[in-house]
């Protein structure tokens, strides 16, 4: 079986939650390999703007594994919310990146405000998006292309998923996992 990565962002001002459970529930998914030893699933790695670490919202600190520069292939990538991507300039350098990375990425995901770092690149145009119901009346204002529906839990459209409020990344993250390998 091979092993899949997962590519989280993080960056000054991430919702922690949102960067660590999709992380968790990634890393501990595991798969019984030919030899019937259990075998990881996911590779999660943690992406920075640059390599130097970033705060959370909370002052939770996180040291990336690689940068936006360096970052090999992903399978999935994973843009947790937080208010650097909605109020900062990190919304729009995520934004530059995965639109220049999406066609090789079989999945993108946003959670939350996550969304603010990937509508900007125009993928989600015309698309069904949900995001927290806090913030669903700005990302409509923001972004009238997309179809927000603050309701959903998440939402899938083609290779395009969006989480709503903070847990419901782990909620979106188990339901990966699932596709990708069944259900137990």
């Amino acid at each position: 079986m091979k092993v899949r990565r997962i590519g989280l962002i993080g960056y000054d001002g991430v919702q922690a939650l949102d960067l660590i459970g999709p992380s968790d529930a990634f890393s501990i998914a595991e798969t019984e390999g030919d030899d019937g030893k259990m075998q990881p699933c996911y590779k999660v790695v943690v992406i920075g703007l640059t390599g130097k670490a970033s705060r959370a919202e909370s002052g939770v600190v996180f040291r990336p594994h690689t940068s936006l520069q360096k970052a090999s292939q992903l399978d999935t990538l994973i843009i947790p919310g937080g208010r650097g991507a909605r109020l900062s300039k990190a919304g729009g350098l995520i934004a530059d990146w995965v639109a220049e990375r999406a066609a090789q990425i079989r999945r993108i995901a946003s959670v939350c405000t996550g969304i603010y770092a990937l509508a900007p690149t125009g993928l989600l145009d015309g698309r069904q998006v949900t995001t927290h119901w806090r913030f669903a009346a700005d990302v409509k204002r923001r972004f009238p292309k997309l179809e927000v529906d603050h309701n959903a839990l998440f939402l899938k459209d083609g290779p395009f998923y969006t989480a709503g409020g903070i847990t419901a990344s782990v909620d979106l993250a188990l339901a990966l996992i699932e596709e990708d390998h069944g259900g137990s």
